[in-house]
Parts: structure tokens; C-alpha cells; sequence
């Protein structure tokens, strides 16, 4: 099966039904989306399907197909991601920091469709994101901030 992660064609040998979660960890060592509860309800796992995110855990590779995938390896080169990133750098959001993977790709997938987000928009994007360390302010003070392009 050929995948598009990245903007990098990759060609793996796994069972279409295999959650894009280990394809991405196990078969291609991209360790930077996380393993959190294997059913979608804590966002760890999150990427981004053609600019959706999406919880990788639930989602089988065959879905992917076609598809641009987009990992936190290089959220960065997205315009929202870029800016997600440095405002959590610039609020320093993260405690232990576990989630926070999932957390960015959500975001910015949220600031990609919507730049100007209420408060509703981010609750609505950010809901399936758990943080077990309850920083749940600083993220959403950092996609306000990125959605101000860094203006306090």
C-alpha cells in the first residue's frame, strides 16, 4: 500500500485493517503520535487525514489511501501549525507533555479551516483531547494566541 505522509510517498506491507496509529509508530518509526487509550476518546493518537484530524487508534491504514497524512513530525511546515507550535512554545503549555502531540495536531487542523475561532469553536475542535495534567487553560490561551499571530 502506498501512503502520503508528510508529503512523502511511503510504501508499506501491513493488513489494510491495521490502525494507521502502529503503521505509523511500529512499521515506520514516527514515535512522535501517541498511544493513549486505543479507542478514540483521548486525542493522543491524533493526526491529520487531508487536513482533518483524526484519531489514528480507530482509523484503519486502508482509509488513508489516496490521502495526505499529516503527523506531528511535520505539522511545523503547515502555516497553522507553525503558528500552533510557537504559541505553545511562547506559553509554554506543555507539563509532562504527553498529549500535547495530539493536542497541537487538533488545533491546528481547528486554526487551518477556522483562523479566528470562538470559544465554542475551540471547545467544539479541542473536546476529544484529554489532558491528564489540566492544562486545558494554556492550550486554549495558546490557539487564541496563534489565532492573534503572536499578539498578546
Amino acid at each position: 500500500m502506498e501512503l502520503t505522509i508528510n508529503g512523502r510517498k511511503r510504501e508499506v506491507g501491513v493488513p489494510s485493517d491495521m490502525p494507521m496509529l502502529w503503521v505509523l509508530r511500529d512499521v515506520l518509526g514516527m514515535t512522535g503520535t501517541k498511544f493513549g487509550c486505543g479507542m478514540a476518546l483521548c486525542g493522543a493518537c491524533t493526526v491529520q487525514l487531508d487536513g482533518q484530524a483524526i484519531r489514528s487508534c480507530v482509523t484503519p491504514v486502508s482509509a488513508a489511501a489516496g490521502k495526505a497524512i499529516t503527523t506531528i513530525e511535520a505539522i511545523g511546515n503547515t502555516a497553522a501549525g507553525k503558528k500552533v507550535q510557537e504559541a505553545w512554545i511562547a506559553l509554554d503549555v506543555p507539563q509532562c507533555g504527553y498529549c500535547q502531540s495530539g493536542q497541537i495536531m487538533s488545533a491546528s487542523a481547528l486554526l487551518a479551516k477556522n483562523p479566528h475561532p470562538t470559544d465554542s469553536d475551540i471547545d467544539a475542535a479541542m473536546g476529544g483531547n484529554i489532558c491528564r495534567c489540566g492544562t486545558y487553560r494554556r492550550i486554549r490561551a495558546a490557539i487564541k494566541h496563534a489565532a492573534q499571530g503572536g499578539r498578546r
